[in-house]
């Protein structure tokens, strides 16, 4: 396997101990999450010798090794190859459950049910793709995480198949409740990906691209589905997302890669990489198991990481901002119906407002997220604290609030859905904002908890917007659009503080979360 050729030796002094140098890196860079990571090699000790990025200034973060194995050497190619591929595969969750949106009303009149019974199986599914996450993460952290990838593929394509060919509502409602739960292995563990292959200043943009993928997909599903069935059964959204679930196992097996690396042992202790096929089953991983997390320690950290008040303050934070998302995508298809009179081909086209929301706060925060870490580090001395990360929740907020009142009042005085599909739309590009500040501010603040804590965001999204769809209906029904999403909105500003406060905490309560041997 080629090696980074983008690393450097940053010119300084070597150590003059053998081994010397291997030590001072870690002591001084890696393990400096609690006080800020040292990103500029000039204010680095003198002695120090460190490998840096092509700018020569910039300290790469975690130190790759000398081993070509060592993923953080692998070539950008095979690196953006491997992203593409959890891309692809983080996809798949939220635009299968998402594609069921449109389908209520003709599933409804094929099983003698109301549409909004019918949602209760896609309640379900959005439920267990944050509770699958989880378990992938556990899984991932004693087994490998190329073949729980795998094995839990070959599951989702199976159960993608057994919903799209089901007969009555039972027979669809089991497959889709377990595809959620297997299709959301790549959806909890991205974070830990990233965190496997790429370096610390790379992270926020390599997120940003992965977030995109989390925010697009639920709203190409309905889009999709919408046209399709003007013309076709139901069935042919699901079918459409099994050959899709299909082609990203495909994916998977052709270019999936184990990535991760136990960088507590010498290279020459790292067990070797000798066929990629019994590393995609998982063969390898178990003949060197002796040498990763210890089966109790990889099922416990993913609660005792939540356990921490950093983490479970942020994901009360994401949740409560988040979940109005899925309740929104999960009914809208209802309310367009009802209040605008909207047939199928309608509705897809108002799914374009969230997908161009999307795109367009991925391409500023490709910018923004990097901006705010390097007007922090020119503050802080070339540090990088991970609160640096949250400030982009605080510009996020007036467009998350506007969106979700104004989508209210759209429908509730039934505007021209013009203006509901602009308020939709600043929502959405809120929400892309915050999932990504987020998400980096926890890799940052827990790095060997990568995994961990992004199976905890994906659930707290997922879970809470499980909540939301069952009862949203419901809810605008008993009080009108305008008191129902204006409480959203509230909910949303009640909770804001809570970011303000670990921007302004966060370091020390981390910091207390060490002494009180939380970690």
């Amino acid at each position: 396997m080629a090696m980074n050729d983008h690393v450097q030796t940053a010119p300084q002094p070597t150590p003059s101990a053998p081994g010397a140098e291997g030590k001072v890196v870690e002591t001084e860079i890696e393990h400096t999450y609690n006080d800020g990571y040292i990103l500029d090699a000039s204010q680095l000790s003198p002695g120090s010798s460190v490998k840096v990025a092509p700018d020569g200034r910039t300290v790469l973060i975690p130190q790759p090794s000398d081993d070509p194995d060592d993923p953080l050497n692998w070539s950008q190619r095979k690196k953006h190859i491997i992203l593409a591929v959890v891309c692809a595969c983080t996809f798949l969750p939220d635009y299968g459950s998402a594609t069921g949106a449109v389908t209520l009303i003709p599933q409804g009149a094929e099983y003698g049910i109301s549409p909004d019974e019918v949602n209760h199986s896609q309640s379900g599914n959005q439920f267990m793709v944050g509770a699958g996450g989880v378990v992938a993460v556990m899984f991932s952290a004693y087994f490998g995480r190329l073949p729980v990838l795998f094995w839990f593929m070959v599951v989702a394509t199976a159960t993608a198949a057994a919903q799209a060919g089901a007969h009555g509502f039972n027979g669809f409602f089991v497959p889709r409740v377990l595809n959620g739960f297997f299709a959301g292995a790549a959806q909890g563990s991205g974070l830990m990906f990233i965190k496997d292959i790429f370096f610390l200043h790379e992270h926020a943009r390599k997120i940003n691209i992965w977030q995109a993928s989390v925010i697009l997909s639920p709203y190409l599903g309905p889009l999709l589905a919408s046209f399709m069935i003007t013309k076709l059964s139901w069935r042919w959204p699901f079918w459409i997302y099994t050959v899709e679930t299909g082609l990203c196992l495909i994916a998977v097996i052709l270019w999936g890669e184990e990535t991760y690396y136990n960088r507590r042992l010498l290279w020459e202790k790292q067990p070797p990489r000798r066929s990629r096929l019994l590393r995609l089953i998982g063969v390898e991983q178990w003949r060197s198991r002796h040498l990763h997390n210890g089966f109790r320690e990889s099922m416990t950290r993913a609660f005792r990481t939540v356990a921490r008040p950093v983490v479970l303050l942020a994901n009360l934070y994401y949740m409560c901002t988040f979940a109005w998302v899925v309740g929104i995508n999960a009914t809208l298809a209802l309310f367009l119906t009802s209040l605008y009179d909207f047939g199928p081909k309608q509705i897809g086209f108002f799914f374009f407002s969230p997908i161009i929301a999307a795109l367009l706060a991925e391409a500023i925060g490709h910018h923004l997220h990097d901006s705010l870490a390097h007007l922090s580090m020119r503050r802080h001395r070339g540090h990088l604290n991970p609160e640096a990360r949250l400030p982009a929740t605080f510009l996020a907020l007036p467009a998350l609030l506007a969106g979700l009142v104004l989508f209210g009042f759209a429908l509730d005085r039934r505007w021209h859905y013009a203006l509901a599909a602009l308020a939709w739309a600043l929502y959405v590009f809120a929400t892309m904002l915050v999932s990504v500040a987020v998400s980096a501010y926890l890799l940052d603040a827990y790095p060997r908890e990568s995994g961990e804590v992004g199976a905890w965001i994906n659930f707290s999204r997922t879970a809470g917007g499980f909540v939301v769809a069952y009862f949203q209906v419901r809810w605008v029904e008993r009080v009108g659009a305008v008191v129902c999403f204006a409480t959203q909105a509230a909910v949303c500003a009640a909770v804001a503080p809570v970011a303000v406060g670990l921007w302004v905490w966060g370091k020390r309560l981390r910091r207390w979360e060490e002494r009180a041997a939380l970690l």
